[in-house]
């Protein structure tokens, strides 16, 4: 087959949809697929591109052997709803040229956000006369309102009715998870269009961990600190605020907190946190390269958080990363969404409403006494992630996709 995938993040990004982009590129080359990547020039999780990127209307590279066709976009230096439909739209219109003058694809795969992409892939699958595959990595409308981030008005009204015309003229829809695939069917999607895709991991690298304690070392934390962590995108969607909070309720004086990433809250999480003049609380950069995996290796226990409202609408792919490595986890989410069911399913940790600080700071009073559960919610989350294995998940996708043509 000849594919286009066509999504705005791609590798040298490390977090978020860009390294599920990556496999799926990857894995269409290394099974003799020809396959071409329509993306952004890189700016994520920071927002901000390289220096050597600004100014470049497009730029070809090749990583790994996969042709990585990159498009200008407008980045701002603070996000804002206007300037998030300005950044993604600038991405939108500059591919859309791009794809216009590339060989014609059997089908493209067109990843979501940006939401408008999928009126994009129609008008040049049209002139191309090549289907599309629709796969939505976050169901932006939904949560956008969801979050209070937007409010039902005409504008919304746009975003839902962009959305319906995009699952109506996809050949099919596929999404991370079940609940996205309900989704999919309440907003009239057939179940004959629909493909459950979801995030996927490698578990077969047999790379050696870092030694437990590096970490600590270099960062200042003594061995006996017991480090909760959260690392990661520091958005509006993971209502981090609530660690802060919890960070000033706990007893156990050895519970250290530690916030790693980069994203549009830092800033005001940084100055939350000076405010509050937390003695057990710490902020550092993303964890890139080795120094992930060092991280995880002393992490005690791993933070994923959701704001109130976040529902179904995205799922934190994070998660596959920290059940690999055996971490026990503490989720703050809504009980009936996506990720409190996958933690009920899998027994890998405690799941925490939104806006608990209280019962959190428990918990974790709890899990920092009882080694013997952390182990085993470690234990727990590594059976449960080998059904997402990587080439398991993307040997499926790629059948559906012959299965278009």
């Amino acid at each position: 087959m000849r594919v286009i995938v066509w999504g705005i993040n791609y590798a040298p990004e490390f977090t978020g949809i860009a390294p599920h982009n990556v496999a799926l590129c990857e894995y269409l080359r290394t099974h003799g697929h020809d396959v071409e990547m329509v993306t952004s020039f890189p700016y994520y999780p920071n927002w901000r591109k390289h220096t050597k990127d600004l100014g470049k209307l497009y730029r070809a590279d090749s990583i790994n052997a996969v042709p990585v066709l990159r498009c200008w976009h407008f980045v701002p230096a603070r996000v804002s709803a206007l300037k998030r439909i300005l950044h993604e739209g600038s991405f939108v219109f500059t591919s859309t040229f791009r794809a216009l003058f590339l060989p014609r694809p059997d089908v493209y795969v067109v990843v979501s956000p940006p939401l408008l992409l999928g009126v994009a892939a129609w008008f040049v699958g049209k002139l191309k006369r090549a289907p599309f595959v629709f796969h939505v990595q976050d169901m932006q409308p939904d949560a956008a309102v969801g979050l209070g981030m937007l409010k039902q008005n005409w504008f919304t009204r746009v975003l839902y009715g962009l959305e319906a015309f995009a699952y109506r003229h996809a050949a099919r829809v596929s999404g991370i998870t079940r609940g996205m695939l309900a989704a999919f069917k309440s907003k009239g999607v057939p179940e004959s269009k629909l493909i459950y895709f979801p995030n996927a991991i490698d578990l077969g690298r047999g790379e050696v961990a870092p030694a437990r304690g590096e970490f600590r070392k270099r960062e200042g934390f003594a061995e006996d600190d017991f480090l909760a962590v959260y690392a990661g995108n520091l958005g509006v969607k993971q209502g981090l605020e609530v660690l802060l909070e919890t960070a000033a309720m706990v007893n156990d004086q050895r519970i250290r907190f530690l916030i790693c990433g980069d994203g549009a809250q830092r800033e005001v999480l940084a100055a939350r946190a000076r405010e509050m003049k937390l003695p057990n609380f710490s902020m550092l950069p993303l964890q890139a390269g080795p120094d992930y995996p060092a991280l995880l290796v002393d992490a005690d226990v791993c933070f994923i958080t959701q704001q109130s409202g976040a529902g179904n609408s995205f799922f934190p792919s994070k998660l596959l990363g920290l059940l690999a490595a055996s971490k026990p986890v503490v989720t703050v989410a809504a009980p009936e969404c996506e990720l409190a069911l996958a933690l009920r399913e899998g027994n890998f940790g405690v799941n925490v409403p939104p806006g608990q600080p209280r019962e959190l700071a428990a918990v974790l009073d709890a899990l920092a006494k009882d080694p013997q559960k952390l182990a085993e919610y470690g234990a727990a989350g590594r059976r449960y992630v080998e059904q997402f294995e990587k080439s398991r998940v993307l040997e499926n996708f790629v059948d559906e996709l012959a299965g278009v043509l």
